[in-house]
């Protein structure tokens, strides 16, 4: 892992209600103009539907849905006008001819527009709180649609707008249903549980989800293009189909079936670890029983051991083995029933890997580490030119860990290590050949499938991809099959914005859980659990994903790792 320096739909409100228990009698006969009857026939008046100003068009893209300040519900439109662009939200909605409408919209800010294209309009110079606007129009004697707007004013900042209703009789209905999904693909499984993904539909109006059936029966929605199915029967076929749904409530067809059978549902054995990294010198760390209270963790991978000097192991190559933070933070974690494996290295620092001049000295280090917390598990992070890339220093730590592990029975040994988007790189196909050759009897082989380099990386395709290759290295190199070099894998990733700017998100991380689970590898991680807080937009951060999630998501989606 990194370290400090570098951090790593709702249906449409259409209800063309007709006169509805509104019975006219005999001498109630309609005049031209026409009345209205109360129906809202706006889209997405109260900006729910989802949280995006669907059915709305925003000029210079200024309009968004925010949820403060709002007038009813949970969301309202924001219109960032600026000095060149009025933020000007505009909807076309099919109306009768000759007939009478009212518009209005609750509203807030200064100069506030309400009004129709090319007839009525109204405004309110400044609404510290939300205020009504009102207005009436009379379509023309052929006229079958109108342009409502809103919009604020050059140079006087952001408008709000919520609640905006058009009430009138209908025109023509929104009867065009989404596009047929296609692609869908299984792309995970597990006894329980089925991941799906496929492409996105589209529609004359705007797609707002998508349902997942079973057979006949629905067992998913989604927002996205991607769901996991959970609830399944182990050992079971299922085949799975996708709708999509637009504004109006409009469903397309179903799309082709894609068939999964579900896993036996027998416990994997062998070593399992869900343990996401914790780094006590950086970031702003979260007190780890609380996250393990609110998500379920029990392991955590205790970030960095380093060198304080020659051959001796210390937290950060600064705090002590004992009597600090360190060692109180895993006196809680364990007496909340959970337990700790140190990192032993990362990208920088003064590490122990060449300064301990022979493996014997090295593996004397990792035993001060071993001995100090009584440890089950170590994990050594081998990165950059010093350690991952330098052969001398490869061997030496894989011959300390060999003695550690003779000399500690019971005791497991974990290599985290860079990867490619297709598996191993040259030097950690090597570190692979020697661990071999060494007879170092390493248990976990982990990859860190990020920082690839592109920002537009698939982080779940990717991560997929990296690990099926080092499980084909792993197969070739120690003549295991598919299930024992699973066995002998782990995924440490990052969650949210890596250093070269890929998004890994809830749903790739909860993909790639599951994918992890239905493979039975051994190990699974993310950097860090101090950024596992939402933070939209942020960029990279210390502190937080950089991506909208609640706190603590990823490491409780880690938690279900079970393996």
């Amino acid at each position: 892992m990194r370290t400090p320096t570098r951090t790593r739909t709702n249906a449409r409100t259409r209800l063309v209600c007709g006169l509805g228990a509104a019975v006219l009698g005999a001498a109630a006969v309609l005049t031209a103009p026409g009345s209205a009857f109360g129906a809202n026939l706006l889209a997405n008046g109260d900006f729910e539907a989802a949280g995006t100003p669907a059915g709305w068009s925003c000029s210079g893209g200024l309009g968004s849905v925010v949820s403060s300040p709002v007038h009813g519900g949970t969301k309202a439109l924001a219109g960032a006008a600026t000095a060149s662009d009025n933020a000007k939200c505009s909807q076309s909605v099919s109306v009768r001819p000759s007939t009478t409408y009212t518009l209005s919209a609750w509203v807030r800010g200064s100069y506030v527009y309400l009004g129709v294209t090319g007839g009525a309009s109204t405004w309110t110079s400044s609404a510290g709180a939300y205020s009504r606007l009102t207005v009436t129009f009379t379509t023309g004697a052929s006229q079958t649609s109108a342009d409502v707007y809103l919009n604020g004013w050059y140079g006087q900042g952001t408008y709000h707008a919520d609640d905006v209703t058009l009430d009138g009789p209908g025109g023509s209905a929104d009867t065009q249903a989404p596009t047929v999904p296609t692609g869908l693909a299984a792309t995970g499984k597990t006894s329980t549980s089925a991941s799906l993904a496929w492409a996105a539909s589209t529609d004359d109006v705007g797609v707002t989800g998508y349902d997942v059936y079973a057979g006949a029966t629905q067992v998913a929605t989604s927002t996205g293009t991607s769901a996991t199915v959970t609830g399944l029967t182990p050992a079971t076929a299922y085949t799975f189909t996708v709708r999509a749904r637009d504004l109006a409530g409009n469903a397309s067809a179903s799309s082709a079936g894609v068939s999964v059978t579900t896993d036996n549902g027998t416990t994997p054995t062998g070593f399992k670890q869900a343990a996401p990294y914790l780094y006590l010198g950086w970031g702003n760390p979260p007190s780890a029983t609380t996250v393990m209270n609110a998500t379920g963790a029990k392991w955590f991978t205790m970030a960095f051991i380093l060198s304080s000097g020659g051959c001796n192991p210390s937290w950060d190559g600064q705090r002590p083995l004992t009597g600090g933070v360190d060692q109180s933070t895993i006196a809680s974690i364990r007496a909340a029933g959970g337990d700790v494996v140190p990192s032993i290295g990362g990208w920088q620092g003064n590490k122990l890997g060449p300064n301990c001049a022979t493996p014997e000295a090295l593996a004397g280090a990792y035993q001060k580490v071993i001995d100090a917390y009584g440890l089950k598990a170590i994990d050594v992070d081998i990165e950059n030119t010093d350690e991952f890339e330098n052969a001398v220093v490869q061997d030496r730590i894989l011959g300390a860990l060999k003695i550690v592990k003779q000399n500690n029975p019971g005791l497991k040994t974990i290599l985290t290590f860079g990867t490619s988007t297709t598996g191993p790189t040259p030097w950690g196909n090597r570190l692979i050949e020697q661990a071999s050759a060494l007879g170092a009897d390493i248990d976990v082989f982990t990859i860190m499938p990020f920082d690839f380099g592109n920002a537009s990386t698939d982080m779940y395709a990717s991560t997929v991809s990296a690990t099926e290759g080092l499980k084909t290295k792993l197969k070739s190199t120690f003549g295991w099959n598919d299930a024992t070099a699973y066995a002998h894998i782990g995924i440490s990733g990052m969650n949210g914005i890596s250093d070269t700017q890929e998004t890994t998100t809830v749903q790739n991380w909860t993909d790639i859980r599951d994918w992890a689970n239905s493979h039975h590898i051994a190990r699974l991680a993310f950097w860090s659990v101090n950024r596992d807080r939402g933070c939209p937009g942020g960029g990279l951060q210390e502190t937080c994903s950089g991506i909208a999630q609640s706190d603590w998501q990823f490491t409780s989606i880690t938690a279900g790792f079970t393996g």
